[in-house]
């Protein structure tokens, strides 16, 4: 039977639009895991350690490797790992089963492909997404939001905690429940994959953090004044991205100087981040860059820029590849590289792990898709990787194409 229930509509260009509408079985399409043209950008080599070398060749060296551990010290696992037989699709086509997608926050383009990936392969699947949640980044709504869906019995949840210890005691009844859980990014307190949730799929969020490290160090000729706009929150990935950040400026380059450091705890990060980089900018004139730690922040980063007449004189990195940064990059602005996850195929791999749940198949703990450093010369073919679509015409506009 149908079901009345408010969603929010992921177009293929991500915009978004809340409304209510008259939710029905999904169509079912072959699907056999990660596209083949995908392969190379999942098939990370887990487990990966910095190497010596800095600048270009330290990033050429990232290709293909995985830096990060999972929330619990897991080694990664690469997403091309991740399949289902054309026997299992078919029995989970026809199982009948149901999707809820609750995000921590859904007001950026990570995580509207995050969301299109997982409507793409649930719809591959045969499974109906009956909701979808944003939390606005409260723990205390969040929860709430858990306990709505819980009341219609979905048997999968797909989700991104706001805080791993406020947010446990709902999850744990989402898995006392039956529901089949694959997180992104961060796990409740107390959890154990396998027993608890399904598995935790993310980015190479210390990677990405390395690769904003070299990248400011390319921009600022190997040595300058820099501050940090950090994620002052118990939140994994953001931590990860902070950590390797600082640790390959202090280990990597020692003409570099972190002299501030400022975080911010939203839900208004721009508007914090600009406040932050303002009052950065005001102490140190000599101030040579500024770290942000997705593209949120790092909007409010360039506003402080600009406000301060520094644009030629202040650079910016950061993580995530967000139109406004994206345009910034392209056209040779403040932005001078970045480091980008690959939400499409994340909410792919979820989704397909989804199934391993409804299965019983055993499934790897964490894992993780490689860092793609991003700047101004390949930015363009970024968007297409990232996105699995073409750049907006703003962004082609900005590369001059």
């Amino acid at each position: 039977m149908a079901a009345l229930v408010e969603v929010t509509a992921v177009s293929k260009s991500f915009s978004r639009r809340r409304f209510t509408v008259l939710v029905a079985g999904a169509i079912a399409v072959p699907a056999v895991g990660i596209p083949p043209r995908l392969a190379t950008a999942q098939d990370a080599t887990p487990g990966a350690t910095p190497g010596a070398a800095t600048g270009a060749a330290a990033l050429a060296q990232m290709e293909g490797q995985v830096f990060s551990t999972g929330p619990g010290g897991e080694s990664p696992t690469a997403a091309s790992e991740v399949t289902l037989t054309d026997d299992e699709l078919a029995e989970i086509k026809g199982m009948g089963a149901t999707a809820a997608i609750v995000m921590h926050y859904s007001g950026d383009d990570w995580s509207a492909a995050q969301i299109a990936g997982l409507r793409d392969q649930f719809g591959k699947m045969g499974i109906e997404v009956i909701a979808e949640t944003d939390a606005n980044f409260e723990a205390s709504t969040q929860v709430s939001d858990i306990e709505t869906i819980l009341a219609r019995n979905p048997s999968i949840i797909v989700s991104i905690p706001t805080d791993p210890v406020a947010t446990a005691s709902a999850y744990r009844q989402a898995a006392e429940q039956g529901v089949k859980i694959v997180f992104m990014d961060n796990v409740p307190q107390g959890f154990t994959p396998g027993k608890d949730y399904v598995s935790v799929v993310s980015a190479d969020n210390y990677g990405n953090g390395i690769a904003s490290a070299h990248l400011m160090a390319e921009a600022l000729g190997g040595e300058g004044r820099v501050g940090l706009v950090f994620h002052a929150a118990d939140f994994f990935v953001t931590r990860q991205r902070y950590d390797a950040f600082k640790a390959t400026i202090e280990e990597s380059y020692p003409n570099i100087e972190i002299v501030e450091e400022q975080g911010v705890t939203g839900p208004d990060f721009a508007g914090q981040a600009d406040q932050a980089a303002s009052a950065m900018l005001t102490r140190d004139a000599e101030l040579d860059g500024i770290w942000a730690v997705w593209d949120v922040p790092a909007e409010g980063v360039i506003n402080a820029i600009r406000t301060a007449g520094r644009e030629n004189d202040v650079v910016v990195t950061t993580i995530d590849l967000g139109q406004n940064v994206a345009i910034s990059l392209a056209q040779g602005g403040v932005v001078k590289g970045l480091g980008a996850q690959r939400p499409f195929d994340q909410g792919v791999t979820e989704a397909l792990l989804a199934g391993y749940g409804l299965l019983g198949k055993e499934a790897p703990a964490f894992v993780a898709l490689p860092a793609l450093p991003v700047t101004r010369e390949n930015v363009l073919e970024a968007w297409k990787e990232v996105y699995h679509q073409d750049p907006p015409a703003a962004l082609q506009e900005a590369a001059g194409q």
